[in-house]
Formats: C-alpha cells, sequence, structure tokens
C-alpha cells in the first residue's frame, strides 16, 4: 500500500497543464544574417523537431538544407527530458515538453538559424529555431520545460538560456 502511494505521488509530481504564457527576449535582430525557412511538420520531443524546408534567405546564419527536404533538426542550446528514446523509460516532465513544443510549434513557419556547426553525430540539424522574432528554444526554457545545455561550439545563446533556465527554477515553472 505505501509503495502504491509513492508511485502516486512521484506521478502527480511529473505532470502538469502546458503553459507557454511567458515570452523569451526577441533576439532574431542579434542573428547573423540568413536562415532558412521551414515549415514543422512533426513534433519528434521536448528538443527535436521535423520541418520541410521551403526557402533560404542567404547569408552566415543559413545552413546548407536543400530547399524541398525534410530535415530534423536538434533546438541548440536547450535538453528536455525523454520521451521517446525507445532504451530508456520516459522521463518525468518528457510528455510536458513535447507537448509544450507541440503547442509552440507544431505545422509552424519558423525561420532556422545555424551557430557554428551544421549538424549533430544523429544528422540532425543544429539551429535556433525563431516563430517572428522570437527564439522557440528559449521560449521553452523560460516556461520551464527545458534546461540550458551548454554544448561547444554552439554557444551563441549560452549564457541566455542559463540566466532564463534560473529565471524559470526562481518564480517556480
Amino acid at each position: 500500500m505505501k509503495r502504491a502511494l509513492v508511485v502516486l505521488a512521484l506521478l502527480a509530481a511529473c505532470s502538469h497543464q502546458v503553459s507557454l504564457e511567458i515570452q523569451a527576449p526577441a533576439t532574431l535582430p542579434d542573428e547573423p544574417p540568413g536562415s532558412e525557412i521551414a515549415t514543422v511538420t512533426r513534433i519528434v520531443d521536448g528538443d527535436t523537431i521535423e520541418v520541410r524546408v521551403t526557402g533560404r534567405d542567404e547569408g552566415p546564419g543559413a545552413g546548407d538544407a536543400e530547399i524541398g527536404s525534410v530535415q530534423r533538426v536538434r533546438l541548440i542550446g536547450i535538453d528536455t527530458p525523454e520521451s521517446v528514446d525507445p532504451r530508456r523509460p520516459v522521463e518525468c516532465f518528457g510528455k510536458e515538453a513535447s507537448a509544450a513544443t507541440r503547442a509552440l510549434l507544431a505545422e509552424a513557419s519558423v525561420h532556422l538559424v545555424k551557430d557554428v556547426e551544421e549538424a549533430d553525430a544523429y544528422d540532425r540539424l543544429l539551429r535556433y529555431v525563431y516563430l517572428g522574432q522570437e527564439m522557440a528554444n528559449a521560449r521553452v526554457v523560460v516556461n520551464g520545460y527545458a534546461s540550458a545545455y551548454t554544448y561547444p561550439p554552439n554557444v551563441r545563446h549560452s549564457e541566455m538560456f542559463v540566466q532564463l533556465e534560473g529565471e524559470a527554477r526562481e518564480k517556480e515553472r
């Protein structure tokens, strides 16, 4: 009986309503010129999406993805609890992090901005994802669904992510 109560308490502690009320800073003007323009076709989990590349604004911020291609994109600078790794159980708040990213980005038209590296070891594009002027990566962090994840050399916004994570923790988001 005690064990069942502990399990129920842990399950209750790992779930809550998805809310993305807090906006992140509008940082697109701070980026180098250039981006890939894409439509989000699928949310894989809280920090990985799938997109169809529909265009390109030339400049150093644009990556090498071919127009018309479907690509997996890893949101740079953040980490969310696992929810789809077949080798591991769903982590606490993994479903909520995925739901938050889905609520924010499902079927959205976005700009993808590269930092230093084009792709990771899993052939996912590494990008900052923008909805208008606001970075989606940062919005997920400031609302408490992701933590800052500094992975050199892609560190252009790492200080901001750490600051937003601290704010989310302080405000108990």
